[in-house]
């Protein structure tokens, strides 16, 4: 279809005599549109939620030239003040834009500069990409939080002010955005109900990620068009934490605005890496960092108990259980007693009693009468012994 578009906008109309140039062509079925800018170098067609509003097609005809074709002229990055790893994921990143790639993926070790390097990419697509508004997204308040610090104690290399004081920053804690700003930092909850036309309470976006209402959770409502906030509205979304929020129901989000695709993550998986295409512009792992000296390395040590030595012997007893969905506590009697051999690891009475044992090695001088597994002489006992202490 796109070919046989490309077919039409390029031939001529019989009763029209003045030169002409279509610009934009579009694709549709009842499922799929498609859309194409014919003044892009390189162009393509891709994949948008709607057509576009006539403002904006009447705003890029205004435009000198396209978002893409800014893109193929980044200059080169002032490298002052950075780290190497952020170096190559900023040029990387460049390069994936010049390509016209629409989804990039930066994995980068916790503490190596994420969020920094994210920043430099949005001030220079805004200065030199000519973006209008970009979407920083997260995934829990205190996240995002962060990122406005981050957003307004930003200084370019090439400008003595502040990013705030060059380019309007914003955390939405409404369902209002507004219009004037450039950055609009957000969590992926309240972008969600705010294309559903919906009220999202503060507190909600406190609540951590993985307990959050999902497709799995509860049928959710999809995604429809939003007027006030059409798919055109932003350029390009950051999505820190990538690994996290880019599935199910909260991948609406993602796909409902004609942008290119950032993501920000320390662990990808799989899912990962095929929801970003594979195109992966920064791999800087936990270990490498430690190599640069850009995080700091742990040692590594191995308890050696006697249960795990010797194996052990657990009394009948009540024993506290906790559910690891719910994180409900409750007690359960024992059955009968257990005989443990040191060849049956990892299990949970064996994980119960290497728990104890490492409890009984904390000097007796220290032990209170709070602790609950002791017996008047120290040794252990059973919950309810007649010589406890």
């Amino acid at each position: 279809m796109e070919v046989q578009s490309g077919r039409y906008a390029n031939s001529t109309f019989k009763w029209i005599k003045n030169e002409y140039a279509i610009r934009f062509a579009y694709e549709a079925t009842d499922k799929i549109i498609r859309f194409t800018d014919y003044k892009d170098i390189k162009y393509r067609s891709r994949t948008v939620f709607s057509f576009h509003r006539p403002e904006t097609l009447r705003d890029l005809l205004r435009q000198p030239d396209t978002i893409r074709n800014n893109m193929k002229h980044f200059p080169p990055l002032d490298t002052n003040g950075f780290r190497k790893c952020q170096i190559n994921a900023i040029n990387n990143l460049d390069q994936s834009f010049a390509d016209n790639r629409p989804k990039a993926l930066v994995q980068m070790a916790t503490g190596a500069g994420k969020t920094f390097t994210a920043i430099t990419a949005a001030y220079r697509l805004l200065k030199y990409g000519k973006m209008k508004r970009i979407l920083f997204l997260v995934d829990t308040k205190g996240l995002g939080e962060q990122a406005e610090r981050e957003f307004l104690a930003y200084m370019p290399n090439d400008d003595p002010r502040s990013f705030s004081q060059i380019y309007g920053v914003r955390r939405l804690k409404s369902s209002y955005i507004p219009n004037d700003i450039q950055i609009c930092i957000c969590t992926i909850q309240r972008m969600y109900s705010i294309l559903k036309g919906e009220t999202l309470d503060e507190k909600a976006e406190e609540t951590p990620f993985a307990e959050y209402v999902t497709a799995e959770s509860k049928a959710p409502k999809e995604v429809v068009y939003n007027a006030k906030y059409p798919p055109e509205f932003f350029d390009c979304i950051i999505v820190d934490e990538c690994h996290r929020s880019i599935y199910n129901v909260w991948s609406q989000v993602l796909t409902y605005f004609d942008a290119f695709i950032v993501g920000l993550t320390a662990t990808p998986d799989n899912r990962t890496f095929a929801f970003f295409n594979e195109n992966i512009v920064s791999e800087y792992p936990r270990e490498q960092a430690i190599v640069d000296g850009v995080n700091v390395g742990e040692d590594i040590f191995l308890i050696e108990t006697q249960v795990g030595k010797n194996g052990g012997f657990l009394m009948k007893q009540l024993i506290e259980y906790r559910d690891r969905l719910s994180r409900a506590k409750r007690w359960r009697q024992m059955d009968e007693d257990v005989n443990y051999a040191p060849s049956q690891p990892d299990s949970n009475s064996h994980s119960h009693f290497q728990r104890k044992s490492i409890h009984y090695a904390v000097p007796a001088q220290k032990r209170s009468s709070q602790d609950a597994d002791f017996c008047q002489d120290g040794q252990p006992c059973r919950r309810y012994c007649a010589n406890r202490a």
